[in-house]
């Protein structure tokens, strides 16, 4: 497949991913406005590691089950009790997030770590990419091979170290904005995700 090709639809998939408000771009902007733009690019970058090998397992698994259609059911199974736990998640976030707590700093030369720990906690992204790139192959979009799956994962890569750039780059600006969507995606998520979930139980049984 075309290295063009392939790194377009990572960073394309990766935006799409990233745009959405979470608790990874509201600590982006956070870290932005207390510490600068310069440290927050070190954030940005633990996030990005990580990204590009969430990315890359997504693209093996989604090839996998493409390549082996008897595991689907198993996977189905799986993939719905993932959605139940999110679902539970995201309405816990959302509880919780009514109470206002107390920002910790993050220290300016453990913030690349710091951006790596968080991106790990991350439980969408192989999800997301999973599902993305299974799409992805079952419309012959993308041939999967350890190149092309390369190239993929450097696409997202930096497609997600441009937009988290950009979140931090007009942070003074979104601060509020951003935060308010948050909590309210946290819930919207949780219902989308248990409503998911319950049409995947439903359609297992009939």
């Amino acid at each position: 497949m075309n290295f063009i090709i392939c790194l377009l639809l990572g960073f394309s998939i990766a935006i799409v991913g990233s745009i959405t408000p979470s608790f990874l771009n509201l600590t982006v902007v956070k870290f932005s406005l207390r510490n600068g733009k310069k440290a927050a690019f070190y954030l940005i970058g633990g996030y990005a590691t990580v990204l590009f090998f969430q990315a890359n397992l997504g693209a093996y698994l989604a090839n996998i089950l493409m390549e082996n259609s008897e595991y689907i059911r198993l996977i189905q199974k799986i993939g719905t009790g993932i959605l139940l736990l999110l679902s539970i998640n995201f309405f816990r976030i959302y509880s919780s997030s009514k109470v206002e707590k107390k920002d910790k700093d993050i220290p300016k030369s453990k913030a690349y770590f710091y951006g790596i720990l968080m991106s790990l906690l991350n439980m969408m992204a192989i999800p997301f990419y999973f599902t993305s790139i299974s799409f992805l192959i079952g419309f012959e979009y993308f041939e999967y091979n350890l190149l092309n799956g390369f190239y993929f994962s450097i696409g997202s890569t930096v497609g997600s170290f441009t937009l988290y750039t950009l979140y931090a780059i007009v942070a003074k600006n979104i601060e509020h904005k951003l935060t308010f969507i948050a909590t309210k995606m946290d819930f919207i998520l949780g219902c989308l995700t248990g409503f998911v979930a319950v049409l995947s139980i439903v359609k297992m049984f009939i």
